[in-house]
């Protein structure tokens, strides 16, 4: 593709060389460049820019692009720009000729939920009768063609093949989780979503953002980009939201939104809950338990409220969908076993208290928790999780989680700090520590395994290894039972 036209409309400064060339791909990682190919760089040279730069240039990159000059091949073009990581979106949104302009894109953010949402809304429209796609944490799916995911918004490059790939396989909505690395970041710049939708906001991502009015501000600019902002009424930032925008519809669980969810009831086998909308009420029935998965199941109504969906494919594309991997997931029904065992991706206070307070409402016997707190990431958490844990359930087992470059047992310890009660034991193999929950385990008791939910792998010092907790627990069974 001729350079100059993937440079249309971008603000720019030709430092060598000239616009009238080819180029093969666009690359940011310098260690994927190929011949041809354009790279654009982040880094600073004080961050080791300068090197990544003569990298991309020794791997036969013909164009480079960066925020600082440097001394290159008299056959490459370099460019100078403001802005990198914007660029980089500008020239990926004009390589692929723009497929975000040829669909309806939902964007969703938050700090819980948006995962159990994409898949919800995704089942309503589907049920509808519309071609989808979906971009989040577990996959990418381009109608039922599964793709893997490696972040939960890919970046800027990645993104728009995928949207693109969705264009040319006749897709007419794309769900896609938003979240905050990716909108600070610029990878979701330059695209206008149909509607943006708010679930809520609680800690996490504090290692990245550092302050939380920096987290909550990079989740505002979704809605800078959206042409209907959908905000949860019920959270004091969705609140805060609100108050910067202009075309806005809300949902609520206390009769304060646009749409409002009345008569819940919540069992082990999931909930229902009249939809209430301008003086009318219809019941809707979902398989997945919990009242943060009524917020969830509410959004995803009001999502299709918006876009003009009949209730009909609303009430059947919810009731249809049996559950979401590692989320509030009951792994223990294809067992024959005296006790259940709940898989859930909760990693943060807030979604560690979520599914425990579900999980205790259906429970007979004892509740037992194994989990663990992420290496590398913020610290804080560590012991207001272990305090959550102990306070809500009767047997909690502290193990590793993903480690990364941290002493497991000092995250351990962090965790322990929190938990003032003497209902807590330590076991910082995670596979033991599961081990040891089915071991412990009588009739009628529930096992939450938190923190990796729908993950086949473990972040170790050492580097990732292959860890599936569908695996382990399947393995197990057949050990002890």
């Amino acid at each position: 593709m001729e350079l100059r036209k993937i440079l249309k409309g971008l603000d720019f400064e030709v430092i060598k060389g000239n616009l009238d060339v080819n180029i093969g791909m666009i690359q940011y990682d310098s260690r994927k460049v190929k011949k041809g190919d354009v790279f654009v760089s982040f880094f600073k040279l004080a961050d080791n820019g300068d090197k990544y730069l003569k990298d991309a240039s020794l791997n036969e990159a013909r164009v480079l692009v960066s925020e600082e000059i440097i001394d290159v091949d008299d056959d490459v073009t370099f460019i100078k720009v403001k802005d990198a990581r914007e660029t980089l979106a500008k020239m990926s949104i004009n390589y692929y000729d723009n497929p975000a302009s040829k669909l309806k894109i939902i964007g969703i953010t938050g700090t819980n939920g948006k995962t159990t949402s994409s898949y919800m809304i995704k089942a309503i429209l589907e049920e509808a009768g519309y071609k989808t796609g979906l971009i989040g944490t577990i996959a990418n799916y381009i109608s039922d063609k599964k793709v893997p995911s490696m972040w939960t918004t890919p970046e800027s490059p990645e993104l728009h093949r995928l949207l693109n790939d969705m264009v040319v396989a006749g897709v007419e909505y794309v769900i896609m989780e938003v979240s905050s690395h990716s909108l600070c970041l610029k990878r979701v710049y330059g695209i206008e979503f149909n509607v943006g939708i708010f679930t809520n906001l609680t800690r996490d991502h504090l290692d990245f953002h550092k302050t939380f009015e920096n987290y909550f501000n990079s989740k505002l600019m979704l809605f800078n980009s959206s042409k209907v902002s959908l905000i949860n009424i019920d959270d004091e930032y969705g609140k805060k939201i609100i108050s910067n925008l202009e075309n806005v519809f809300t949902y609520s669980l206390q009769d304060k939104g646009n749409v409002n969810a009345k008569d819940i009831e919540i069992n082990s086998k999931g909930a229902s809950f009249n939809l209430a909308y301008k003086n009318e009420e219809k019941k809707i029935n979902i398989n997945i338990p919990g009242s943060y998965n009524v917020y969830n199941a509410l959004a995803s109504a009001s999502l299709a409220i918006i876009e003009g969906i009949p209730y009909k494919s609303i009430k059947g594309g919810l009731s249809k969908l049996s559950g979401v991997s590692g989320r509030c997931e009951i792994v223990s029904n294809k067992y024959n076993l005296p006790f259940d065992i709940v898989l859930d991706y909760a990693h943060t206070p807030d979604g560690l208290e979520n599914i425990l307070k579900t999980a205790r409402d259906f429970t007979k016997g004892r509740l037992i928790c194994v989990f663990g707190c992420g290496g590398d990431r913020d610290k804080i958490k560590r012991p207001q999780m272990g305090e959550i844990a102990s306070n809500i359930c009767n047997l909690v087992i502290v193990t590793s989680d993903n480690p990364r470059s941290e002493d497991p047992n000092l995250i351990i310890k962090d965790i322990v700090k929190g938990i003032s009660k003497e209902n807590y034991r330590i076991m910082e193999n995670r596979h033991e520590a599961i081990k040891m929950s089915m071991k412990l385990a009588h009739k009628d008791d529930v096992i939450v395994i938190a923190g990796k939910g729908h993950e086949d792998y473990q972040i170790l010092k050492t580097g990732k290894i292959h860890f599936d907790e569908h695996e382990v627990v399947d393995d197990l069974v057949k050990e002890l039972f």
